[in-house]
């Protein structure tokens, strides 16, 4: 649909742009970034069995990266539903290293950061819905339960059939036994 080859691009445009910045200069991300990669690092580190590397320049530049190969895929229409669903998981992060409005005392830094918080949030939502949509197409689900009840169906099919032929032979075989005793008897 026009709508959708429109629209990808569109979206997977800061993202691409956001993630070429940073890795051409991502010390500017560092500070902002580092609360959030300690976090993350710390949770990580309570429930993995391996310790989670906490080099936050190194998450800067590997979060970049998946922004712009993620963006790319998916404005180009190559696996937008996993694309949209790898970006979604990447902005979430971005979002609180970068947009920390609550931090902020003067109202115009905070209204700043108010606005690209909400304008991140409202690409999560894009990339949301994109994550979801089977461009009219039904889903996995359906499919898989459509596939289900057709196999059901041929499996009941299948087993009334072989009842009736075996009914059928179970008669033939009734009736040969019954000349084969009439033949007997003669």
């Amino acid at each position: 649909m026009l709508v959708r080859r429109i629209a990808r691009p569109l979206l997977a445009a800061p993202f691409i742009y956001g993630g070429i910045s940073t890795l051409r200069k991502p010390q500017d991300r560092v500070p902002g970034a580092a609360p959030v990669v300690e976090k993350i690092a710390d949770a990580a580190d309570k429930q993995l069995p391996v310790e989670v590397p906490k080099d936050v320049e190194q998450w800067v530049k590997v979060d970049a990266a998946v922004k712009v190969a993620a963006g790319s895929l998916f404005a180009l229409n190559k696996a937008p539903r996993l694309t949209a669903l790898v970006l979604s998981a990447s902005i979430v992060p971005t979002t609180l290293a970068g947009h920390r409005f609550w931090e902020h005392t003067d109202p115009e830094e905070q209204f700043g950061q108010i606005s690209n918080f909400l304008k991140n949030t409202g690409l999560l939502g894009g990339l949301l819905l994109a994550a979801v949509d089977t461009e009219g197409k039904p889903s996995v689900g359906y499919r898989a339960r459509k596939a289900a009840k057709l196999a059901a169906k041929a499996t009941e099919e299948g087993y009334e059939s072989a009842s009736k032929r075996a009914a059928k032979a179970q008669k033939k075989a009734a009736k040969r036994a019954k000349k084969a005793q009439k033949k007997a008897k003669n």
